[in-house]
């Protein structure tokens, strides 16, 4: 049963990503992900630059391969009688797909370890969690200073740096980084503070690596997001998108 469970899920992760290779499909999904709002038709429409229709069609199709939700609203000002029907409106789906053909197992393996570090009374092990990922960080920032090194812009740096290892980063009105996306999400919700530490860890590691001394990470964990925010010297306040 485990077995057929694990075949069944590898083929809804197949079909999602699948999903994804026709281009405009794949154009429309990018455009909803990083917005901070859902996104209308229309708008994910012109963003393509393909017919109102045609982009209903292929959300539609994101939707039904749980790659996207979908829910109705009425424009922002418009209300009560006259205001005319709730548009369809996209935002990305909280659903995670995973494909690895044969089956691995790699989360339950984190997960393992996870506990293995939680069990240590002593706090060797969290500690030497956090190094080797400060150690890690230190190491990819080296790197992408390395290939980047004509750029003077410590902040496009370090967000160029998140964003290829799949943080989604984007800085609020403040000039605070935020980050969209957890690429530990799964561990994280289990075992919070060791992920969320391993993580500081991790960014501080990168801030460190590519020379970015005016950048100061600090944990202030919210919903749908990352709980790493990157200020510069004070602690970052809360808003944003959620």
């Amino acid at each position: 049963m485990r077995q057929e469970q694990s075949g069944l899920a590898a083929l809804s992760g197949l079909a999602a990503v699948s999903g994804l290779g026709d281009p405009v499909r794949g154009q429309l999904y990018e455009f909803v992900s990083g917005s901070a709002s859902p996104v209308g038709r229309e708008e994910a429409a012109a963003a393509a630059g393909i017919g109102r229709g045609l982009a209903a069609y292929h959300l539609d199709k994101l939707v039904g391969l749980g790659l996207l939700t979908a829910s109705y609203q009425r424009p922002a000002g418009r209300g009560g009688r006259g205001a005319g029907r709730p548009a369809k409106v996209y935002s990305r789906s909280g659903r995670e797909f995973a494909v690895t053909v044969p089956a691995r197992e790699y989360e339950l393996a984190a997960r393992l370890l996870a506990r293995a570090v939680e069990a240590d009374g002593a706090g060797a092990s969290r500690s030497a969690l956090r190094a080797a990922a400060r150690q890690c960080g230190a190491e990819l920032g080296s790197r992408h200073r390395a290939d980047g090194a004509r750029k003077a812009d410590a902040r496009q740096a370090i967000e160029a740096t998140l964003r290829e290892h799949g943080f989604e980063p984007w800085h609020d009105q403040t000039g605070t980084i935020r980050l969209r996306n957890c690429p530990f999400h799964q561990l994280a919700e289990e075992h919070t503070d060791l992920t969320c530490g391993m993580n500081l860890a991790l960014i501080e590691g990168i801030t460190a690596g590519l020379g970015a001394s005016g950048l100061c990470p600090a944990l202030d964990p919210g919903p749908g997001r990352c709980c790493v925010v990157i200020g510069t010297g004070k602690p970052a306040g809360k808003d944003g998108p959620q």
